[in-house]
């Protein structure tokens, strides 16, 4: 049995930062209906078509989901929610800011109705009525909310700021949202209410920002931006090796230092120059240092380079594309990779960290389960036939 079985997920969500949340209570066992715009669904879907013909995101976030059409603006929409409703335990949605208010889906009007129900709001900013704010109304995008957190700042070269590979924001929004589920499902076990969650993709990456916050504390200058590289220690990033590849490693004390100045740079003297005799000054003297490490590194292939830091105890790894993830020697040992259905056919996908065992259905069509989850809320054919008709799912 999962931990989650028996939990019931009612979902108004697009893009990334809610379906990565309420996948990961899916994978748990949960029971997560998606409620999407019927004919166009979450524009997630529409994102690339790199899977199968289908968006890599949206693979990515919404397998073992249902998959339930409905036009919220549509008269019957309300009493099709609020069946839902009357069955669920948890509320997620990531609407536009006061959309889910509007409609009458905020937390003060459905936990008089429903005083079970754990609703969680995700939002750029801040969704709370009580502490609104001056950006509660802006557009959020992951993009944007790594610029305003000031992410950008930090990452890039001194040439030119760059982006996180992928969806950070979206993804800290994401695994706060469900943690916080998570919590407030054991404190409903106790008090038997439910409650109201109120997640900002800004006060997520904030937390995750709290190493640079604080090196900038009280006005002092921030860890400059120093490509691939750690900004205020060194050696730790990449370094070219003599057969044209890239290796990837970090010192983190002063005896790891020691071994590597005798067994990979050649040179023990090198550990108690006063250039290089502290963190604070390898990094100050990088450009020096850099140049002797890779001088040191041009009679060596990267495999070589790899070896004698392990035997240094040194920590180190391999600059890996996307194809090396896929066939990662370490990921096939410890059979982390399950497969799943899509519309399109099989896929592979990682199991959740952490987890040996976790829920791994389908990713859904739309609308895929349309009728049966109706139908489960007491919906004849005709009646379910008939909002067909009317364009309603």
């Amino acid at each position: 049995m999962l931990p989650l079985e028996g939990i019931t997920v009612v979902t108004l969500e697009h893009a990334i930062a809610a379906p990565f949340c309420t996948r990961q209570l899916a994978d748990q066992g949960a029971r997560v209906i998606k409620i999407e715009r019927p004919g166009v669904g979450d524009f997630a879907r529409g994102y690339d078509e790199r899977v199968k013909g289908l968006a890599s995101h949206f693979v990515w976030t919404n397998r073992s989901k249902e998959s339930l059409t409905l036009d919220l603006k549509a008269p019957v929409a309300d009493e099709v929610l609020h069946r839902l409703l009357a069955g669920a335990d948890v509320l997620v949605q990531n609407l536009a800011p006061g959309a889910a208010a509007r409609m009458g889906l905020g937390y003060e009007a459905l936990s008089a109705q429903y005083p079970k129900l754990i609703v969680c709001d995700i939002s750029g900013y801040g969704n709370d009525e009580d502490k609104t704010g001056p950006y509660r109304d802006k557009k959020a995008y992951d993009l944007l909310i790594q610029s305003e957190s000031g992410f950008l700042s930090i990452t890039g070269s001194d040439a030119e700021m760059a982006k996180a590979g992928c969806s950070i924001a979206d993804i800290a929004a994401g695994m706060y949202a469900y943690t916080g589920i998570l919590n407030a499902l054991i404190e409903r076990g106790r008090s038997g209410r439910g409650k109201h969650l109120d997640v900002s993709m800004l006060e997520a990456m904030g937390e995750w920002m709290g190493y640079p916050l604080y090196y900038a504390f009280e006005g002092a200058p921030p860890p400059p931006r120093a490509g691939a590289a750690h900004a205020t220690i060194y050696p730790y990033g990449p370094f070219a090796t003599g057969d044209g590849k890239t290796v990837m490693l970090g010192l983190q004390n002063e005896r790891e230092w020691q071994a590597f100045c005798e067994q990979l740079l050649g040179d023990a003297t090198l550990a108690t120059d006063e250039r290089f005799n502290t963190t604070a000054r390898r990094s100050a003297a990088r450009a020096a240092l850099k140049a002797l490490i890779e001088q040191a590194f041009a009679a060596m292939t990267a495999a070589q380079v790899l070896a004698r830091l392990d035997e240094a105890g040194i920590a180190n790894a391999q600059v890996n594309s996307m194809a090396d993830l896929w066939a990662h020697p370490q990921l096939q040992a410890r059979q982390r990779w399950a497969q799943v259905d899509t519309p399109a056919g099989p896929v592979p996908a990682l199991l959740p960290p952490g987890c040996t065992q976790a829920r791994m259905d389908a990713v859904p069509a739309l609308g895929q389960h349309t009728d049966a989850v109706l139908q489960g809320l007491g919906y004849t054919p005709e009646a379910i036939a008939a909002l067909r008709r009317a364009g309603t799912v």
